[in-house]
């Protein structure tokens, strides 16, 4: 898998989501209240809405339009109305840089 460098460390605040887009695909750059770092699709499955603009709680991240939370795990959405995943790309963190694979991982 390639390996794209997306952005440093600092520039995702605790608690906070960034939208970048890669290739053509948006995809959230999300940091969880534990501080890890996570990127999963962008675009909430229940509507054409950023996922980034919505708000982190835990392991989670809120579609601010309807409410819908995806695991920022497994990229199952937790809540209705979405029931279809999003998908979820593998992070690596190498001084201070966050980097992810091309492509997501399968969703089990």
């Amino acid at each position: 898998m390639t390996q794209i460098k997306i952005c440093s460390e600092g520039d995702i605040e605790l608690g906070g989501a960034v939208r970048v887009v890669v290739d053509g695909v948006a995809i959230a750059m999300v940091r969880d209240s534990a501080g890890t770092i996570h990127a999963i699709g962008d675009t909430c499955t229940h509507g054409d809405i950023s996922l980034a603009e919505g708000f982190v709680e835990d392991d989670t991240l809120e579609c601010w339009a309807h409410g819908s939370k995806f695991s920022l795990l497994t990229g199952k959405p937790t809540t209705l109305p979405a029931y279809e995943p999003v998908p979820v790309y593998p992070v690596t963190i190498v001084d201070g840089e966050v980097f992810i694979d091309s492509l997501p991982v399968p969703v089990a």
